[in-house]
Formats: structure tokens, sequence, C-alpha cells
């Protein structure tokens, strides 16, 4: 038997296999209605590995799902042994044979060579490395276009039970009107079990042709039984940045997820708050999956003094710095919110703030993803995404696997959140800088 935090297999006596509905684990952070803190991947929007996503069609990558249009590069002179030898092609050969000959089912010649493929980059043990045939190279170059048709949800991996989680879910969407929440382990997609699918192909079955209909099963915390509900997929648009002005001219900035659109985004949500009088910054990085590095180096920019942003070091102890002249260095209070789905380019934002100490970072520890990939074209159309450098902080910091820890924990409150609408976080921020503000004036 599993323990309680994975779906426990029962066997009856007649044969008849069923899942135990398993204890799910500690509350996750959710979010109100109004301002959407996204965990993870949108669902039929961007196509992820747990919570690190976003993309532009040109550049480097700290989350996923950005494409390098790079044909392949050049080989260095160091000798590696060689996979694909004489022996390899003939072993591949009679597999082939084998196949064709005794398995149950049809084949396709085509599947069948993107598996090999999908292997071979598999075989890295590197969640964040893969194949993208030409198709799904082709699929992701329309989600980077920005019209997606979904529904309008966010979907991470809960580590927990392994099980897909919604994330977060934007407004407006059928997501949000078939009453998602965050936190709702997807248990089925039209019958289909998901424990254990990676977060793509938990996407491919929720994706779907517009106007059609997807069946989801869910496990609610607080919920006895399953919860059953049908969502109608539609056109989805998602902004990425978010703003309003709060009381004692306190500017409010979300920023959902780094595409290069995000940076035109932030400097025009930045450039009505100083309109509107802003005294105050609070910028909320909760739940932002990460993204392009390109685009976040371009909105620390906006806000950093001069220096180092970051720096990555590849496998040959090669160094690339990303630097800010200092020219837009914002002069007032900020505070930035994060939270443990706060990932990857959220981390080297966050992380190069807290070095410069332009900010107070609040909330909780940050995922913790450092390390940056690639997605290399191939000649064929298709390509391959891979790890190929660390990134660290202006201070040296490495934080893959340990996060950037908040000058001020503070934990999110879901009931209060769900049943009162209150946003803790939220609230302890412009309290602070409240304080800050009246300190200023004295």
């Amino acid at each position: 038997m599993e323990d309680n935090n994975t779906l426990e297999e029962i066997k009856e006596a007649d044969g008849t296999v069923y899942h135990k509905r398993p204890e799910l684990p500690a509350s996750k952070s959710k979010k109100k209605k109004n301002r959407t803190y996204f965990y993870g991947v949108m669902t039929g929007i961007w196509i992820s590995v747990i919570l690190f996503a976003a993309g532009n069609l040109i550049g480097w990558l700290v989350g996923t799902n950005s494409l390098m249009g790079s044909n392949i590069p050049t080989l260095s002179n160091n000798k590696s042994e060689e996979v694909v030898t004489t022996q390899t092609t003939r072993k591949i050969k009679a597999i082939e044979e084998v196949i064709h000959k005794f398995y149950l089912e049809d084949t396709d010649a085509e599947t069948l060579e993107d598996g090999l493929y999908s292997g071979m980059v598999a075989s890295l043990g590197d969640p964040y490395s893969d194949y993208y045939s030409q198709e799904e190279l082709e699929e992701m170059e329309q989600d980077v276009e920005g019209i997606y048709f979904g529904i309008g949800a966010y979907v991470g991996i809960d580590t927990a039970t392994q099980l897909p989680v919604v994330s977060g879910v934007i407004e407006g969407t059928p997501a949000e009107e078939a009453e998602l929440r965050d936190g709702d382990l997807i248990y089925m997609v039209d019958g289909t079990l998901t424990q254990g699918m990676d977060t793509s192909d938990v996407v491919a079955l929720i994706r779907g042709e517009e106007h059609t209909t997807v069946h989801l099963t869910l496990i609610r915390e607080g919920e006895e039984d399953y919860v059953e509900v049908d969502v109608t997929r539609r056109k989805v648009e998602s902004p990425t940045v978010n703003h309003e002005m709060l009381e004692n001219n306190i500017a409010y900035i979300q920023i959902t997820e780094f595409d290069q659109v995000t940076v035109d985004q932030f400097a025009e949500a930045l450039a009505v708050c100083k309109g509107s009088g802003m005294e105050g910054l609070i910028i909320d990085l909760r739940s932002n999956p990460g993204g392009s590095l390109t685009a976040v180096c371009d909105i620390a920019r906006k806000i950093l003094p001069e220096g180092l942003i970051v720096y990555t070091e590849d496998k040959y102890g090669e160094r690339e710095e990303l630097t800010c002249d200092g020219k837009n260095e914002i002069q007032v209070p900020m505070v930035v919110l994060t939270n443990g789905y706060s990932a990857s380019a959220s981390e080297i934002l966050a992380g190069a703030i807290q070095d410069y100490e332009k900010g107070v970072l609040m909330g909780t520890r940050t995922y913790g993803k450092g390390i940056v990939q690639r997605i290399i074209a191939l000649s064929d159309g298709s390509a391959v995404k891979l790890t190929i450098s660390n990134y660290f902080t202006p201070k040296g910091r490495n934080i893959h696997e340990v996060g950037v820890e908040p000058d001020v924990v503070v934990e999110f409150d879901s009931d209060a959140y769900y049943n009162e609408g209150y946003d803790n976080q939220l609230e302890e921020a412009v309290k602070y800088m409240k304080e800050q503000l009246l300190q200023a004036a004295e």
C-alpha cells in the first residue's frame, strides 16, 4: 500500500482494479478571482514541465517553451563516445522488425522515429530537456502568438501525488466559468487517468478544437467525493501584466510570466502608475513560472541600479553577463511578493532586487530553478530543448533547488482568501509600504 499522498490502487476479489481517492497534501496558495497568481502552465496555452514556462521566439530560456531560431551548433573538438554506430543502427532495425511482426496494435513509422529521438533526450534524466517534432514545434509557435484554444487554466504537477494540479485560472475564461480552483488535482481527463503523466501530455488531453467540451474529474480539498466538471474550450488571450493603484499612492503590478510582450506591458503599466503619482511599488511575482531571460532582464533594466543583473556559466566554464545601465532605476520603496511557485525568470528578478537591496522580498521561499534552457532548431523542422547553463544572482548565488528566501516570511492564508476574499500577503505588503512612506515623510 502506498502512502497517504499517492493514489491507492485497490484490487477486488473479482479482479476489478480501482483507485482510492488520496489524502490531499497541505494546503496550497490560492487566489482571488480578480487577481490571478499563476502557479504553472496555462492549459491549452503553454506546454511545460511542473512550473517553468513561458516563451519568446528568439532568445535564451530560463523556463521552457521559447524558440531558439538557430540551427545545429558547431561541434567542439571535445570527443565523446559515439552513440550512433553500425551496431546501434542494426539493433534499431531489429527492434523495428520485432515491433512490426509481434506488436498487437498497428504502428506508425513517424511515431516510432520520433520516439527514438525523444528517448535519446529523455535518457539525460533532465525534466527540462526535450525533443519536439516539427508538428509540436509548430504548435508551440502558435502558442507564442498569444491566441490559444483551451480552457484558460494553468497546470503544474503536484509532487506529493504526481497528479496534474490547477495552478491558476484566468479571468473571463471557461475555467473560471466552470469554477475551477487553484489546487484542484486533475485525476482524469475524459476518463483517462493522469497520475504520473507529463504536463505536456495532460495539456494535450485538455486542449482541443474551439467549442468542444472536455470532462475533468477533480480532487478538491475539502470535498469527500470527486468533482466532475465539463468545460467548453474556446479562444483564450492571456495578459502577462496587471496593475492598479492602491491606497496611499501605492502601485501594484503583477507579472504572470515573462514573454517578450511582457516587456512592453510592464513598461506601460509602470508609466501609468508613475503618472498616477506612484510613491511605492509592489511587484507581485507569486506563481510566476518564469520565461524568457531576455524579457526579465529588459524589465530589470527598468527598475535596477547600474550593475550585473544575472550571469550564466556553461559546462565549459564560459560566463555570460547581463547588465543594467541604471538609467531607469526606481527611486521609490519596493516590495516583491513571492511564493513556492515563483520560478526561473521570477527568481532572477527577485534575486537581483534582493542583492541590490532595492526592495523587500515578502511571502514564502521561491521554487528554486537556477538553470537555463535553449531550444535549438534542427534542419528538418524539429528541435531539441536542452539545459545549457546555470545562472547566478549578482552576488553569485546559485538558487537551483534552493530558491530565494524572502526577507519577510508571510505564509498565505488560503481560508481567508477563499472564504473572505482577503489576501493576507498583499495586505501585509501594503502595511509595510505605508510604514515606509510614513517614515520617509517624517
